[in-house]
């Protein structure tokens, strides 16, 4: 499953880059060092893991698809938007503004839902799993401030779960051999995963601790899930001070 997905966003990544459909301006961006780069790896990444986690799992593979597809609604539509982090988002949605942040951020729980319903009998199960798939896939993109960040986390939380046996495993190694192809283009800042990818990958690494874990399993990983999207909020609100790499961040 590594070289599956590891080869499929390779060669998607070179795809885009020989087209660039609709303009190359729309797939460009300035990065914190004003270095241009492209956003071909989050596509690239979200499409391949999406295909690799359908194979184990239709359910699973919904979920990343959904969750990347949200990524990329704002990484168009939030481009430029200088809110970040969730209480933003929720601040403008109480004054009326539906943002591009806020509909990823229920797009993306719905998405969990969904996949929580399909990958668990119990009631209590499906909504700890959705919460797992949410919260992994916003904990990502949270921390996606600098090149090679969200890719190398990937990486680390995702090796772990290579030693399962199973759909854990093959979920696991779904995400990891599309980040593991990315990696060097992130880090030396030439293309970057944008919501698009990250997100697709955060779902992708949720899905593989829900289909490995029971009650207690999912508990656990709930909490840490919340507490360090909670953390990695706080880490996207010093993005208004300038340390942010990229245009948009939830």
């Amino acid at each position: 499953m590594i070289a599956f997905t590891a080869t499929l966003t390779r060669v998607g990544i070179s795809a885009l880059r020989a087209k660039f459909p609709g303009g190359r301006g729309r797939w460009e961006r300035t990065n914190h060092a004003g270095r241009t780069v492209d956003l071909c790896a989050g596509p690239a990444a979200a499409l391949a893991v999406a295909l690799g986690a359908g194979r184990v799992h239709p359910a699973a593979g919904a979920a990343v698809l959904a969750a990347g597809a949200c990524g990329a609604y704002d990484d168009v539509a939030g481009a430029g938007d200088p809110r970040r982090g969730f209480r933003a988002h929720l601040s403008a949605l109480r004054g009326g503004e539906v943002t591009s942040g806020a509909v990823k951020l229920f797009g993306i729980g719905a998405a969990g839902l969904v996949a929580g319903a399909l990958l668990k009998e119990r009631p209590a199960d499906k909504v700890l799993a959705a919460v797992v798939i949410a919260g992994a896939a916003h904990f990502v993109n949270l921390v996606d401030v600098r090149p090679g960040r969200a890719a190398g986390a990937v990486l680390a939380l995702g090796a772990p779960g290579l030693l399962r046996r199973g759909a854990a495993g093959r979920l696991s190694a779904a995400a990891v051999g599309a980040a593991a192809a990315v990696l060097p283009d992130d880090a030396g800042e030439r293309s970057m995963l944008g919501d698009t990818g990250a997100h697709a990958l955060g779902a992708a690494l949720g899905t593989a601790v829900v289909v490995g874990n029971g009650r207690a399993g999912l508990l656990a990983h709930a909490v840490a899930v919340v507490a360090a999207t909670v953390c990695g909020d706080r880490v996207s609100e010093l993005a208004r001070h300038g340390f942010d790499r990229r245009p948009s961040l939830v």
